[in-house]
C-alpha cells in the first residue's frame, strides 16, 4: 500500500450474541447520563490459539463529592475472563488514554482489548471498515477495564458545567484525585482488592497513571504491581532548553531513515543498528555544543551542523539558520518539502499535503484526522450494537476538558509522584513503550525521562524500555501489536507476586 496515503485505520464491527442484564436508557431522547448503570454481554475470543470466554460489562459509575453527592458519571468497559477459577490471583489492568481529553477508544479498539480495527499490516486502512477479534489481546492473562474520564466517551458531569464544576475534574492533580477514588470504588464493587493490579496510560495518560500510582497508595492504600507508560510525555521531569532541543535528533534520524533520505551508508543499516550512533552523538557532542551558544567555535559549529544534516535529512544551511536547535514543527514541514509533502506529528510515516510549500510548519496532522475519522464510527457501532449500550449521548472521542489546569497545586510533578510510589512500594515496576516515528512524544526523550525518573539509580532494575517501528499508536502495525502486547504480557507475568516471597529493594 502506498505510504503517501493520508487516511488510516478502520471502523464498523461484527456482531456477537447479546445478553443484556440491565436495560440501557430507553428514551429516544435520553441525553442525560444515567450515573450508575451496567449492561453485561458474553463473548469468546481466540488468543494465541486458545479460546478465551469473557464477559463485557459497560456502564457508568458515579463520582461523589465530599458530601456524598454524585457529581459525575464515569463510563467504562470491563472485560473479565469467565473460565478462571482463581480470581484472587487474576491480574487487573486499568487502562487510560491521554489528551487530556481523549477517550479510552484508541487502546480499547486497537491494542490490548479483545477487538481490533481492521487495518493492513502497516496500519493503513482497508475497506469495508470493520473490527475483528484481537488474537494478541492480554485478556488471556489479565482482566481489563477501559476508563473514560469526565467529558470523554459517554462520561459527563451531573450538573451544569460551571467553572467551579470543571475545576473538580480538569487539572493535573484533580484529575488524579477523583480517578483514584473512582478506581477504589470500582475495585471494591468487583471484589478485586486481592488481585495484582496494573495501570496503563498512553500519551497524557502517562501523566495520569504516574500520578495515580502515588495517589492510590496515599489516599486508598492501594499498592500496584506495575505501571505501563505508552508513548509517554515529559511527566514533569525538567530537561532544559538545550537538552529539549538536542534530544529530538534521534527521532529526526528515524523519520529520515523511514523516508529514505539519509546517506547510503546509514540508509543500508537497519533502523535499530543506525540509531545508537545518533544517540551517542546527541549525548556526547550535540548537547555540549548547543550549551556553548553563541560562543561555540565557528568551525565546530559547522562540523556539528554537518553531522546533524547527515543524521536528519535536513540541509546544513537550515540547521545553521536555527542555531543547531531545529524545532519539530519545522522538521515536519521541511523534511519532504521538495517532494510536496509534510510528515505527521504523531506518526511521521504518514504524509500530508499543505496549501503551499512555503511556511514553518504543516497545515494539519494527517494521521490524527484519519484516526478520528476511522475510530469514531467503530466505537459508536461497537458499544451500541455489540455491547448493547443504547444512548443518544454523543461519544466524545476528544472531549470538552478545557481549561486544563497545570499551575499552582496542579503543577505537573507526576514523574516524581511515580518515583515516590516506587520508592515506597518495592513491588511496583515500570514498563515504557515508544514508537520510533512518534514526533509528539518521541522515543529518545522517553528514554531520557526514564533515565532521570530516579536520579539515584536505585530503582533502575524495576524499569524497562521497549521501542517499536511505528508512531504514537505503535500498536496499529501487525508486527507491533504482536510484540507490544507480548511485552505487556511478559511484564505482567514477570512482576506477579511470588507466593510467600517478600519483595526487596
Amino acid at each position: 500500500m502506498k505510504k503517501y496515503t493520508l487516511l488510516l485505520f478502520l471502523t464498523a464491527v461484527c456482531s456477537l450474541p447479546l445478553l443484556a442484564q440491565k436495560p440501557a436508557p430507553s428514551s429516544p431522547h435520553a441525553l442525560k447520563l444515567d450515573l450508575d448503570s451496567t449492561i453485561t454481554t458474553s463473548h469468546t475470543v481466540t488468543i494465541k490459539g486458545q479460546k478465551v470466554p469473557y464477559t463485557a460489562q459497560v456502564g457508568t459509575q458515579p463520582v461523589w463529592d465530599e458530601a456524598g453527592k454524585a457529581i459525575a458519571g464515569v463510563f467504562y468497559t470491563y472485560y473479565e475472563r469467565t473460565d478462571v477459577k482463581d480470581r484472587v490471583n487474576r491480574p487487573l489492568v486499568i487502562s487510560f488514554n491521554g489528551g487530556p481529553g481523549t477517550a479510552s477508544v484508541w487502546m480499547h479498539l486497537a491494542y490490548t482489548g479483545p477487538k481490533l480495527l481492521n487495518v493492513d499490516s502497516e496500519g493503513y486502512p482497508l475497506q469495508p471498515y470493520t473490527v475483528k477479534d484481537n488474537p494478541h489481546s492480554i485478556l488471556d492473562v489479565a482482566d481489563i477495564v477501559f476508563v473514560d474520564p469526565v467529558n470523554t466517551g459517554y462520561s459527563r458531569m451531573a450538573g451544569k458545567e460551571t467553572p467551579q464544576a470543571k475545576a473538580k475534574f480538569f487539572g493535573v492533580n484533580v484529575d488524579v484525585k477523583y480517578l483514584a477514588d473512582w478506581i477504589s470504588t470500582f475495585v471494591s464493587r468487583h471484589n478485586r482488592w486481592l488481585s495484582p493490579k496494573y495501570i496503563i496510560g498512553e500519551s497524557y495518560g502517562t501523566n495520569r497513571v504516574s500520578g495515580l500510582a502515588l495517589e492510590l497508595q496515599n489516599a486508598s492504600w492501594m499498592y500496584l504491581n506495575g505501571v505501563v507508560l505508552v508513548s509517554p510525555t515529559g511527566l514533569g521531569i525538567p530537561r532544559g532548553t538545550v537538552v529539549d532541543a538536542a534530544n529530538f535528533l534521534p527521532y529526526y534520524a528515524a523519520t529520515a531513515w523511514h523516508h529514505k533520505v539519509l546517506p547510503p551508508d546509514l540508509q543500508q543499516k537497519d533502523l535499530v543498528d543506525m540509531l545508537p550512533e545518533v544517540e551517542q552523538f546527541t549525548i556526547n557532542e550535540l548537547i555540549p555544543a548547543i550549551t556553548k551558544g553563541g560562543f561555540l567555535d565557528p568551525a565546530e559549529r559547522k562540523r556539528i551542523a554537518a553531522r546533524m544534516a547527515r543524521y536528519s535529512g535536513l540541509s546544513e544551511k537550515v540547521i545553521l539558520e536555527h542555531n543547531l536547535m531545529v524545532p519539530p514543527n519545522f522538521f515536519w514541514k521541511e523534511l519532504l518539502r521538495d517532494r510536496g509533502y509534510t510528515v505527521g506529528r504523531l506518526d511521521s510515516r504518514y504524509l500530508g499535503i499543505d496549501r503551499m510549500g512555503a511556511g514553518m510548519g504543516p497545515d494539519y496532522s494527517p494521521e490524527y484526522t484519519s484516526w478520528q475519522h476511522s475510530f469514531t464510527p467503530a466505537i459508536n457501532y461497537y458499544l451500541r450494537e455489540v455491547l448493547n449500550y443504547k444512548t443518544d449521548l454523543k461519544y466524545f472521542i476528544a472531549g470538552q476538558t478545557r481549561p486544563w489546569s497545570r499551575e499552582g497545586a496542579d503543577t505537573d510533578r507526576t514523574g516524581e509522584n511515580l518515583r515516590q510510589a516506587m520508592a515506597q512500594n518495592p513491588y511496583l515496576n515500570v514498563l515504557v513503550q515508544s514508537g520510533y516515528y512518534d514526533g509528539a512524544c518521541d522515543y529518545f526523550n522517553a528514554k531520557y525521562d526514564m533515565w532521570h525518573l530516579d536520579p539515584s539509580g536505585k530503582l533502575k532494575d524495576r524499569m524497562d524500555w521497549k521501542g517499536y517501528r511505528s508512531g504514537h499508536m505503535m500498536y496499529l502495525r501487525d508486527e507491533d501489536v504482536i510484540t507490544s502486547n507480548e511485552d505487556i504480557r511478559a511484564f505482567i507475568l514477570r512482576t506477579l507476586p511470588k507466593k510467600d516471597q517478600p519483595a526487596k529493594y
